[in-house]
């Protein structure tokens, strides 16, 4: 590390606090939430689906293959640009991971 690696720690930490701050004066704004969660869960199941892919050991491709698709649609399942998920989609996803898909649904929070 250079001699200023003190100083990109706290311009750092400024640049965080400074967007955490920004974001929770966002959060205040009830449609910008709603739209922030849609946007939040369509990253979560795009990386989920990665997830389960990788654990399974297989590549887009090998897994397009499995469900009967194309490696750029599972691209795009794990873009957190998609929001086409259906249950049968990810059932058909996971199965081809062998794994379950679980659904869960939770008490908001305050």
């Amino acid at each position: 590390m250079g001699p200023y690696w003190w100083f990109l720690e706290i311009k750092e930490m400024f640049v965080y606090r400074k967007n955490k701050n920004y974001l929770e004066k966002l959060m205040q704004d009830n449609e910008f939430k709603e739209k922030f969660k849609e946007e939040y869960q369509n990253v979560c199941i795009g990386e989920q689906i990665a997830k389960a892919r990788y654990k399974a050991k297989l590549t887009q491709e090998e897994l397009a293959r499995r469900i009967n698709t194309t490696k750029s649609a599972i691209s795009r399942y794990e873009s957190d640009n998609y929001q086409g998920y259906s249950i049968r989609l990810l059932n058909k996803i996971a199965k081809a991971c062998d794994s379950d898909l679980k659904i869960d649904f939770v008490p908001k929070t305050k």
